[in-house]
């Protein structure tokens, strides 16, 4: 099979297995029936073992400053690059977003861009250093397929246990790990130790100007408060009812287990996708938080708690979450509201205004899926192999140069004291995936999806897994 003909394998990278798992595991399905093979497993861990991948198309999940290096590698071992942004759905303001997400050297080794939508698509077209030859493919994203109707029968199982575990219950989704990060180093400003002292960056203010990134500090931290008086007081409100706390991917858990301590019917869990979560659920209480847009698209009543308001942050940061959830500013008005939904007299946020915002900013909610036009992307580019890769001995050579020394670097690196990629950080972040549960992950899609020819799932190299035809 000539160059131009063959079917290289896909190569899915995942970070935070909770969130972007399922997703890539329904577009490796979609992949296979086209005849791609799709390697999948922890990002890090496969940046830690590209040298052993064919040659491949890379679908990244962002274009920060952090990809430089490991994209040079990449090309210059001969892999593709395609990418989208994970965090682009609900976006900073344009200039911190741009300083903070999009690397012009990262970005100059990505032949296509996937939006999440229309709105993403612009955010790119404008940005100073968009890179000339730069190909912007408006399809969506593989998290929004899971959101669609004809695929909700893929968490039955999950939903039942869910429902049988907990019953009837109030969903309340956390995002505070600006400010109570899983490792503090991960939070927005590091821990001083001297009342003087003045703050230095944690991770999670890169790319933000001191005075942007102090004031969303500030925010976060109001609001994470009032979530901690919010979340006993519901308790305390619904007696019939549990309370189902779940934290951001990379959140410190331990407040949130030290309320559940005191109140008999908090629960708290980061267990799985959201997404049967939402299905098995009466409502959803949250701040600014991308689960918002998730439940607005399932038809799931949600509310956004705001009692403390920043505009600044609030409709310049999270304006898409609070615009298309029902808007509660005390206790008061809260459990008045969920008491409305609980009882059937008030349902999901609409309206003509919420429905057009969305469709600004979500592609693919009809029609094909996100995955399925991703493919068809794909499968150009093996066409026309328009971007082709280095692939001269020189190249490779200086690709496995730069990879013996970034391992080098990223190894001691984490080694150190402090270090946010500690062994239980990426347990947390990516447990162990075992090969019956991924066969069986793969065997519900290709049943909702109508394959009749199964797919084959093997691991490679212990720590992945290949889908295939």
């Amino acid at each position: 099979m000539s160059i131009t003909t063959a079917k290289l394998p896909l190569l899915l990278p995942v970070e935070n297995q909770v969130r972007e798992l399922d997703s890539k595991i329904l577009l490796a399905c979609i992949a296979a029936q086209r005849g791609f093979s799709s390697y999948i497993g922890s990002r890090r861990e496969i940046h830690f073992n590209i040298t052993s991948f064919p040659k491949g198309i890379y679908l990244s999940k962002s274009t920060t400053a952090a990809s430089d290096m490991m994209f040079r590698i990449m090309r210059n071992l001969g892999h593709e690059i395609v990418a989208w942004d994970e965090e682009a759905l609900v976006h900073l303001p344009a200039d911190t977003y741009y300083s903070r997400r999009l690397s012009p050297a990262a970005m100059a080794h990505v032949s296509h861009f996937f939006a999440w939508g229309e709105n993403n698509a612009q955010l790119w077209r404008r940005y100073p250093y968009l890179p000339a030859n730069a190909i912007i493919d408006v399809t969506g994203n593989p998290r929004n397929d899971l959101l669609r109707p004809e695929l909700h029968a893929y968490y039955d199982s999950e939903v039942e246990k869910i429902q049988k575990t907990y019953g009837d219950f109030i969903l309340v989704n956390t995002n505070f790990n600006h400010v109570n990060a899983f490792t503090p180093v991960q939070n927005l400003f590091q821990s001083i130790k001297k009342p003087d002292e003045i703050p230095k960056f944690g991770r999670a203010a890169k790319g933000m100007s001191r005075e942007y990134a102090e004031g969303l500090r500030d925010h976060k931290q109001a609001i994470f408060e009032d979530f901690q008086r919010m979340i006993p007081a519901l308790d305390k409100a619904f007696p019939d009812f549990h309370i189902i706390v779940r934290p951001h991917p990379t959140e410190s858990q331990k407040v949130y287990h030290d309320i559940a301590a005191r109140c008999p019917r908090v629960k708290v869990t980061n267990a799985g996708n959201v997404v049967p979560w939402l299905l098995a659920t009466k409502a959803l209480v949250h701040n600014s938080c991308t689960t918002g847009v998730e439940a607005y698209v399932m038809g799931v009543p949600a509310i956004t708690y705001r009692a403390s308001i920043n505009e600044t942050y609030d409709f310049g940061f999270y304006r898409l979450p609070n615009l298309i959830s029902h808007p509660c500013f005390n206790l008061d008005e809260l459990e008045a509201t969920l008491k409305k939904i609980l009882n059937g007299k008030l349902g999901p946020a609409d309206g003509d205004d919420r429905k057009q915002l969305i469709e600004q900013y979500l592609a693919a909610q009809e029609g094909p899926l996100a995955c399925e036009r991703m493919v068809d992307v794909i499968e150009k580019i093996v066409k026309d192999r328009r971007a082709s890769p280095k692939s001269g001995i020189g190249a490779r050579i200086s690709g496995l140069s730069l990879f013996a020394v970034r391992t080098m670097v990223k190894r001691y690196k984490d080694s150190r004291p402090g270090s946010h990629n500690k062994p239980e950080f990426q347990r947390h972040r990516y447990p162990e995936v075992s090969l019956n549960d991924m066969k069986e992950r793969v065997s519900r899609f290709q049943q909702l999806l109508g394959y009749s020819n199964e797919l084959k799932v093997e691991r490679f190299f212990d720590q992945f897994f290949r889908i295939s035809a």
